[in-house]
């Protein structure tokens, strides 16, 4: 299927899976693994709560979408341009935010 997200996400849909994603245990079981289908299924079942009807693999797709598109406006945004944004950015930025400023400062010594 070439369009493996299906159809598009709500911005209400984004916005859950942010709040799921925002939650410290997803975040800690996130970052320690690469085989992650198990919390995507996880991350599916706590969005069915709210309505929304997503798979694991809809879930993980949305999620490193997202991810990139963060990584990018914020690098853009540390070379000094103002010009990339994101419609989701301060959210993000408070979830992945934390992980860019340990690496920032490490880089500087």
């Amino acid at each position: 299927v070439a369009n493996e997200g299906g159809k598009h996400w709500t911005v209400n849909e984004v916005r859950a899976l942010i709040r799921i994603w925002s939650d410290k245990n997803i975040q800690q079981q996130l970052e320690g693994t690469v085989r992650n289908k198990r919390i995507f299924e996880q991350v599916a079942a706590r969005l069915q709560k709210f309505g929304i009807d997503r798979d694991w693999k809809q879930c993980r797709t949305k999620y490193k979408n997202l991810k990139h598109e963060y990584k990018s406006v914020k690098s853009a945004q540390d070379s000094g341009s103002t010009s990339k944004s994101m419609k989701f950015f301060n959210e993000l930025d408070a979830i992945l935010g934390h992980g860019t400023m340990e690496h920032a400062s490490k880089s500087d010594n």
